[in-house]
């Protein structure tokens, strides 16, 4: 199993027999972009990261490194062997961080039920979207503001989170989470929906039909792609 997650992303582009320059003309970016972060040179943004896990067919088990005694792929929601402990400790949770002081922590996973767990950490001045573009993508956003405050643009609307909110959203509509602060903000935020979508819901808005590659959104793009690895 590699130990970073540029290694596991060089590693799922190797698996599917692309170049770097291939890859690197897929997503818009420089090759040289591509292999700094593959060697750790540079951690990549959340859009680059997005893009590259949809075009590589990438789980968020697969870029977490979550992986089943031996090397074996992880078990996940009954496809790959038994389930998960029930209990998950602090100290395990898996992590990304993100070029753009995002920072993602993988909360239990659990053998059923219809909603993946994030824990998500915008350092001030971050942003879901480095060039400050609203995103869409499928699925269901729930979310709990736990500590500092986070923007949220959605369509024409600007709403500010403070400790103890909570929203709720279609993800199809535009949105841009920004924290405008000097304080760290963070939340937890379920994504529900995407394990029967993956499947049988019908082409995604923003979807590029040309390519059939999804808009690049939020965790969910991530997320959606599990299951087709796991089926």
């Amino acid at each position: 199993m590699a130990d970073s997650l540029g290694e596991r992303l060089r590693e799922a582009r190797l698996q599917r027999g692309l170049s770097l320059r291939s890859v690197a003309q897929a997503l818009g970016v420089s090759a040289s972009l591509i292999s700094q972060v593959e060697i750790g040179k540079t951690q990549p943004s959340v859009a680059t990261l997005y893009a590259l896990a949809n075009h590589l067919g990438a789980s968020l088990d697969d870029l977490l490194g979550i992986g089943a005694p031996g090397g074996a792929p992880a078990p996940f929601y009954g496809h790959r062997g038994p389930a998960l402990p029930p209990v998950q400790r602090a100290d395990e949770n898996p992590v990304i961080e993100m070029e753009n002081g995002v920072r993602w922590e993988r909360l239990a996973v659990g053998s059923s039920g219809p909603a993946d767990a994030l824990l998500v950490t915008y350092e001030p001045g971050a942003s879901s979207s480095v060039e400050g573009k609203l995103m869409r993508h499928a699925g269901v956003e729930y979310a709990y503001l736990i500590e500092g405050r986070l923007t949220l643009h959605l369509e024409f609307d600007t709403y500010t989170l403070g400790p103890g909110d909570s929203l709720e959203f279609d993800s199809v509509r535009p949105h841009l989470y920004v924290n405008e602060g000097d304080t760290v903000a963070k939340g937890v935020w379920f994504v529900v929906g995407r394990r029967q979508q993956n499947q049988s819901m019908p082409t995604a808005p923003g979807t590029d039909t040309s390519t059939g590659s999804p808009a690049i959104g939020s965790a969910v793009d991530v997320l959606r792609s599990m299951d087709e690895l796991g089926a």
